[in-house]
């Protein structure tokens, strides 16, 4: 079966997901995360694409972002991509493909699903038993979204608009943010994620899919999405 065109819309956040071919480990030292990290931030800013929110694990990575342009996402992972794993094989004397094939994404209905998203994305390191806290894994988000952190790992990260709408003021907006992890995502909200984000169909509700459908001609949702499930595992 031919793969599903991607949507992209401009100006509304996706989630990315790529692993590596076989769940094989993509990063095996810190220097590995920090080559990923400067060649991500130099591809994203040159093809518009603004990142909100991220974790990545040892065998694969999460990015929540918003494309300026069609081809942003395409653009910056064929960038990162090729240089990624030019460091990889020369770091680790090894050669051919790293990656799981192309890049999975899905269009993010913000109002509905972007608070969520950003703590299961955060929270990934948590799930997988690795961490007690998700403050306590370096490679994410959450100490810029909910503690404020400053540096390498955060001053590119830009605020969606979503974050930015829990308060005016910086300290109390992280404090409501921190607020939201003392509640469990449902499973259903984790199946919904886990699913569109791997099978490409739009993350949100009726409307949102209906309109995400309208500008992408094709289907933005399977016949049985948002239907309960038993369990979710992690994304």
């Amino acid at each position: 079966m031919a793969r599903l065109p991607r949507y992209v819309i401009p100006g509304q956040p996706q989630h990315i997901i790529q692993r590596g071919n076989n769940r094989q480990v993509i990063f095996a030292a810190d220097a590995d995360y920090q080559f990923f990290r400067d060649a991500l931030v130099e591809a994203a800013e040159r093809h518009g694409l603004t990142i909100h929110a991220y974790v990545w694990m040892t065998n694969h990575m999460h990015l929540l972002a918003t494309p300026e342009f069609d081809d942003s996402i395409s653009k910056t992972f064929q960038s990162v991509g090729r240089r990624y794993v030019q460091h990889f094989n020369y770091t680790y004397k090894r050669s051919g493909t790293l990656w799981e094939g192309r890049y999975r994404a899905t269009v993010v209905d913000s109002e509905r699903y972007l608070l969520t998203l950003m703590r299961s994305i955060e929270l990934n390191p948590v799930r997988a038993g690795m961490v007690a806290t998700p403050e306590a894994y370096p490679w994410s988000s959450y100490r810029r979204n909910a503690l404020g952190e400053s540096g390498p790992n955060a001053d590119w990260l830009a605020p969606h608009e979503q974050y930015a709408r829990l308060d005016l003021d910086d300290a109390a907006r992280r404090e409501a943010y921190r607020a939201l992890f003392a509640a469990a995502i449902g499973p259903d909200d984790l199946a919904a994620i886990r699913d569109c984000t791997h099978k490409g169909w739009a993350l949100g509700g009726e409307r949102f899919r209906a309109e995400v459908e309208a500008l992408g001609q094709r289907r933005a949702a399977s016949k049985g999405v948002g239907r309960p499930r038993k369990s979710a595992r992690s994304v």
